[in-house]
């Protein structure tokens, strides 16, 4: 009596071994569409407002904790004049830094292109936070693939400063 209970229950289970892994639960598909048009509608609401501020001559602090060596990690201060980068320099040695290693963080404005190529990627989780007065990113943390790992983003944005 007990013997087909059990090759029933193994065969269950056998198959559900086999069942390819959803990359998104359903809740996470059905909230995708609601989320995206949050996350375009604050970077949006917030790029403009770094733009009406006019802002061409800044430095900022940028740590990216990533899965990477550690000088593409930093923090590294980040000079900007005329909106072009005319610095990268280490934080903890002052002395410059790979200049390649944050090519696409080098200006507020590469920033807010990170976050919108993580909305067009549909990236697995978006988070980012915003100066309230300024409106360029704080903190943009990025998983583009639950599925992956060391494949995510942590970039802190910090001592933002306009210079004359």
């Amino acid at each position: 009596m007990r013997l087909p209970i059990i090759i029933s229950a193994g065969l269950l289970l056998s198959f559900g071994l086999n069942l390819p892994v959803m990359s998104k639960s359903p809740i996470e598909i059905a909230q995708w569409p609601a989320s995206k048009n949050l996350n375009l509608r604050r970077l949006k609401f917030n790029r403009d407002l770094w733009y009406r501020q006019n802002i061409s001559n800044y430095r900022y602090q940028l740590g990216n904790s990533c899965f990477c060596i550690p000088d593409a990690r930093g923090p590294v201060v980040i000079e900007v004049r005329n909106g072009q980068t005319t610095s990268i320099t280490s934080v903890a040695t002052g002395k410059p830094v790979n200049p390649e290693f944050f090519q696409k963080y080098k200006t507020i404005p590469q920033l807010f292109d990170v976050i919108q190529d993580a909305i067009n990627r549909k990236a697995f989780s978006l988070n980012v936070r915003y100066s309230p007065r300024f409106g360029y990113p704080t903190q943009i943390d990025i998983d583009y693939d639950s599925q992956i790992a060391d494949e995510e983003k942590y970039l802190t944005i910090e001592d933002f400063k306009e210079v004359r």
